[in-house]
């Protein structure tokens, strides 16, 4: 009995000494290391992650496949884990049921061989993403690492390392479970390519982010470039790549988890900003640009915005917020920008996260103010044509509770895409009293329309004068109550009733 009791005495021991060899503390110069840089380890940002009590770990005791290389004694420490983190936990547990909460989670490890992916990494990503998509879970992915590795020796019976499946089962998760990607310094080839397919990427400002490292660059003749100098976050932000800019680890893990909120449900009704003084974010002169994010965070719960590539296709914002506590997608026109013209970033970023909203059943608020599509022969050469209507087709997909609100300028096509395609695609579309509506801009449409009229009329300040009342005209008749009067759109609104309109929607549509 007392060598049964021995013997697995001895087992739990060896199991406890080998978890316990891939944890920072028994990795001291390569965790120091990691520091020395300013840098969280890899289990660091897992602890801020999710509590790691609720952490059920996959693949934990995996090393290198380098063993005909290197001694495996060496490779359990300085290769824990095969470089990468993978688990089930519950993030946001304070806010939501265990159930709600349940994330996979993807931690690669820059201290084992630069993140670099290998043979048993491959496997355990393989692992993790069809446990995800078959418990219907969330992935929250950290993706700094070098990309493939190209020094596994143990394994032998391959030849090109293409049959590798890790990129099509992550891309094959698009739609089906939301992906968040975060990361931290540098990320490139295979990690980059698994942060650019996510449907949310968020990277530290110290961040470097390339289809290719240093290495393949200059070997494929391209050049020598420092790797802080390909894919820097400030170019990658304004391309797109980039959804939102965190400071550092710490910060871009609260960012990951405020996103994955609106993804995991509804929550207690917060706080809001008084909605009476609203209607004065708008100017009094029609012909004024204004901040819309002044507008979008009066309206919804107080701090719940979170908006989503800021910097790229600035003419429409982007992002999720709260009404009540329930998660909303919100696009908007920002007439800072373009005066509010939709150009094809603009477009092809509003059409994505439609998709999104669509994808994971989001409602979906609208608040337009624009004069239309982008126009114009040098618009014409980014492919206008076809990247523009990309937001028409986003818009037909919809069948998430949609509302849209008309701010004030609601001009030609490029107003029907953001309604969906229509004044009659939203469940319930609605217009402030500053509300003007027509086939295209009034001054553009006064100056086609009255070519000819005004051309003979010689003298330029009663030209003016005349041309002043032709918009009148048009303004008077392209009025949202006018619009209302014959049932283009569903209502006109007092500002201040907007919050209360569009919580009492989501909540009958519930």
């Amino acid at each position: 009995m007392s060598s049964e009791k021995s013997y697995k005495k001895n087992a739990l021991a060896q199991a406890h000494e080998r978890s316990q060899s891939t944890l920072d503390h028994m990795r001291t110069e390569l965790y120091q290391k990691r520091k020395s840089k300013g840098f969280n380890s890899a289990r660091e940002n897992l602890s801020l992650l999710c509590d790691p009590k609720t952490f059920q770990e996959y693949g934990q005791y995996a090393v290198a496949a380098q063993r005909q290389r290197r001694g495996y004694e060496s490779l359990k420490s300085t290769t824990a884990a095969d470089g990468v983190i993978t688990g089930v936990g519950c993030v946001n547990e304070g806010f939501f049921t265990k159930q709600q909460s349940a994330a996979a989670i993807i931690v690669n490890d820059y201290s084992v061989l630069a993140g670099t992916q290998g043979y048993f990494h491959h496997l355990k990503l393989d692992r993790i993403f069809d446990v995800a998509k078959q418990k219907s879970l969330p992935v929250i992915m950290f993706t700094e690492g070098g990309g493939g590795r190209p020094g596994d020796t143990d394994v032998t019976t391959v030849n090109s390392g293409l049959q590798c499946k890790s990129f099509s089962s992550w891309a094959g998760l698009s739609g089906v479970v939301p992906r968040i990607a975060v990361n931290n310094g540098y990320c490139f080839a295979g990690n980059a390519a698994l942060f650019g397919a996510a449907d949310i990427t968020i990277a530290t400002a110290n961040s470097s982010i390339g289809m290719a490292g240093p290495s393949m660059i200059e070997g494929g003749g391209l050049g020598k470039y420092a790797p802080q100098d390909i894919g820097p976050v400030a170019s990658q932000a304004r391309n797109g790549v980039v959804d939102i800019v965190a400071k550092d680890e710490n910060h871009a893990v609260e960012v990951a988890k405020f996103c994955l909120s609106f993804f995991q449900g509804e929550i207690k009704p917060q706080q809001s900003y008084s909605q009476d003084d609203i209607f004065s974010l708008l100017p009094d002169d029609r012909r004024y640009s204004y901040e819309v994010r002044n507008i979008v965070n009066t309206l919804v719960d107080k701090d719940s915005f979170i908006e989503l590539k800021a910097q790229y296709g600035r003419a429409i914002i982007t992002g999720f917020c709260r009404f009540n506590g329930k998660a909303v997608g919100l696009f908007a026109n920002d007439c800072r920008v373009l005066g509010g013209a939709i150009d094809v970033d603009a477009a092809e970023k509003a059409a994505e996260f439609l998709d999104m909203c669509e994808a994971f059943q989001i409602p979906v608020v609208s608040l337009c103010d624009t004069p239309g599509f982008m126009v114009g022969p040098e618009h014409e050469k980014q492919g206008a044509v076809r990247r523009l209507n990309k937001l028409f087709v986003a818009g037909a997909r919809l069948s998430v509770p949609f509302v849209a609100v008309v701010l004030r300028k609601c001009y030609g096509l490029g107003a029907q895409a953001m309604l969906g395609g229509s004044t009659s695609k939203p469940d319930y579309t609605v217009s402030w009293p500053t509300g003007e509506f027509g086939a295209m801009g009034l001054e553009g449409a006064v100056k086609l329309g009255f070519k000819e009229e005004l051309a003979q009329i010689k003298g330029e300040a009663e030209r003016l004068q005349h041309f002043e009342k032709l918009v009148q005209l048009a303004y008077e008749k392209g009025k949202a109550i006018e619009v209302a009067s014959v049932l283009e759109i569903d209502a006109v609104i007092d500002p201040i009733e907007t919050r209360d309109i569009i919580s009492h929607f989501l909540t009958q549509s519930s």
